[in-house]
């Protein structure tokens, strides 16, 4: 039983970490459930206050947030705080409906979401981890070579 307790902490480990941030709880959990399936950590805020909190306190591989929370440029200030961060998490926006002003915010990885796209989610979310990653080994590659 340790030896199965071991293998799931390990396995843990490797997985890719994910903040999720969505002040509506509905889509929240439906995309935290969605992900966790998809085989990824997936750690949830409720707001941007919230969400910077544990960009401070932990590393992420993503960055999801809802756009409008408790403001309306919540979730561009959550992304901006992300972007600060050392370990450059790679970040998009994800909304559960589709608002032309969203359409606007060039600056970010939009992922809209329908409820019949969620399966298209996973493989955008390992796109985004993907490049993420490759960019990480090309700071790493240029540095080492300075």
């Amino acid at each position: 039983m340790a030896n199965s307790y071991r293998t799931s902490r390990n396995r843990a480990l490797d997985l890719a970490r994910v903040l999720l941030v969505d002040d509506d709880v509905t889509s929240r959990l439906t995309l935290q459930t969605v992900l966790e399936a998809g085989g990824y950590q997936v750690d949830a805020a409720a707001s941007a206050a919230e969400a910077v909190g544990k960009l401070d306190e932990r590393e992420y591989e993503l960055v999801l947030s809802d756009l409008r929370m408790d403001s309306p440029e919540a979730g561009l200030k959550v992304l901006a705080h992300a972007r600060m961060m050392d370990y450059k998490p790679a970040t998009a926006l994800v909304t559960t409906y589709q608002d032309s002003r969203d359409r606007d915010h060039k600056d970010s990885a939009m992922v809209l979401i329908e409820p019949e796209d969620l399966p298209d989610l996973l493989s955008r979310v390992a796109d985004l981890v993907s490049e993420r990653a490759t960019r990480k080994v090309e700071r790493q590659l240029r540095h080492a070579g300075n």
